[in-house]
């Protein structure tokens, strides 16, 4: 894996106008690929994701053996550990408190002075599918991320999609936090044929209202092209981790940082950022270290900047997933950053804490899109409902503002419907 260092100035329009380390999602050849597997799902149902599952996973399913039964769920209480019981438990409160005070402050009133009174009141989506990564390791974590939100929001059908293991199972861990979460349903399908199976339904999956979660570029370019039917949250996928830090920094927690998000796999990617050549030397120094057995993909940066302003200007312009910022002035910098996913303050908020229970979410927005995404919450389950009530004196001091501005727009009869209350 290559550790490249150079100085921010001479790679910094490299990095903002091709958007690397990011791809554009949706290439011609992956749209139009992932366009037929959404297809075939839409024409043949179960009988597509029987063969896509075998063909993509290794694995063939039965029909009518796609969803997890509940005994099957019960069973994986038996192969997991005590511990992992305990961490999944204690994770998923960390989550529900933080997400529970979002909630509570989402009800607003207003009253004017004519006594027209209007109300702000969430109400939760109906049904929502969370899709849980697989491949070389299971995410409970990520469950936990998409679930939590969804339940706290009161959506009442919280489906779970999830690639099966190599004998058809899902790992004992997801379904155990699936249980533990709550999940109404669980289906062990994974990839793109996951997402078309929640947007368009087959015969055992019902469709859902909105799909969210992290997942592959295949898994990404689904959710794409499936919201122009069906919502997503955002597009959250490969995994990024940006680190601005000064000489104060410890090498050695930078370097392990940056380390620990590339284990997400391909396409992920690790950048410094700093205003101190020595730091970045030895943070290069130890990265040596840190990969040269590790079996990882990706490509890791070390950016030196000529001064601060001209890091905070390059991270707001490339808009990280996360950033970690170790510098002395940790939270005054903080407060100069308008686009990243999540930011992490101080040498004590490693990203890595935060996957899995600081109470913050891990499903954020990638490849830009922290410009105009935030991090996936129980604002994403939710609709708001506007109620207003407005008095008859009220609408009587109204009506000539209304009327006027309905005749100006020839909607004669919006000006009637007002007119003649005030008449009568």
């Amino acid at each position: 894996m290559p550790i490249r260092m150079t100085m921010l100035r001479e790679v910094r329009e490299y990095f903002l106008r091709d958007r690397w380390p990011r791809k554009r999602i949706l290439s011609d050849g992956l749209s139009t690929y992932v366009e037929g597997i959404i297809k075939d799902v839409r024409e043949r149902g179960d009988r597509a994701l029987i063969y896509l599952t075998e063909k993509f996973d290794g694995v063939k399913l039965d029909i009518g053996k796609i969803r997890v039964d509940h005994e099957e769920m019960e069973k994986a209480y038996n192969k997991v550990s005590d511990d992992q019981i305990a961490a999944i438990e204690a994770a998923k409160r960390r989550i529900q408190e933080f997400e529970k005070s979002l909630l509570s402050k989402l009800n607003f009133k207003y009253v004017d002075g004519l006594g027209v009174e209007a109300r702000w009141e969430p109400r939760p989506i109906e049904s929502v599918g969370c899709y849980v990564p697989g491949g070389r390791y299971p995410y409970p974590s990520s469950l936990l991320m998409t679930v939590v939100p969804a339940k706290v929001a009161g959506v009442s059908r919280v489906v779970v999609c999830t690639p099966p293991l190599r004998d058809g199972s899902v790992h004992p861990l997801i379904l155990v936090a699936a249980d533990i979460c709550g999940v109404d349903e669980i289906y062990r399908i994974g990839g793109a044929h996951a997402i078309a199976a929640m947007a368009y339904g087959t015969e055992s999956i019902k469709p859902v209202k909105k799909i969210v979660g992290p997942g592959n570029l295949y898994v990404m370019a689904a959710k794409l092209l499936v919201s122009r039917d069906v919502p997503i949250d955002h597009p959250a996928g490969p995994s990024e981790i940006m680190i601005l830090a000064d000489e104060s920094a410890n090498p050695h927690h930078v370097a392990l940082d940056l380390v620990s998000q590339m284990e997400h796999g391909p396409g992920s990617a690790a950048i410094l950022v700093t205003t101190s050549t020595s730091l970045a030397e030895r943070v290069h120094e130890d990265l040596t270290r840190l990969v040269e057995d590790a079996q990882m993909s990706g490509d890791m940066w070390l950016l030196a900047a000529e001064n601060v302003d001209e890091a905070i200007n390059f991270i707001n312009d490339f808009a990280p997933e996360h950033l970690e910022i170790i510098a002395e002035d940790a939270r005054g910098l903080s407060n100069r950053i308008y686009s990243a996913g999540l930011i992490l303050v101080g040498d004590s908020t490693p990203v890595a804490l935060s996957d899995y229970c600081l109470g913050t979410n891990h499903v954020i927005p990638t490849g830009g899109y922290g410009h105009v995404f935030q991090p996936l919450s129980v604002f994403e389950f939710i609709k708001f409902a506007i109620i207003v009530e407005c008095p008859s004196e009220a609408l009587r001091r109204l009506s000539k503002t209304a009327n006027t501005l309905a005749e100006s727009e020839g909607l004669v009869n919006h000006a009637l419907a007002i007119r003649e209350r005030i008449r009568s």
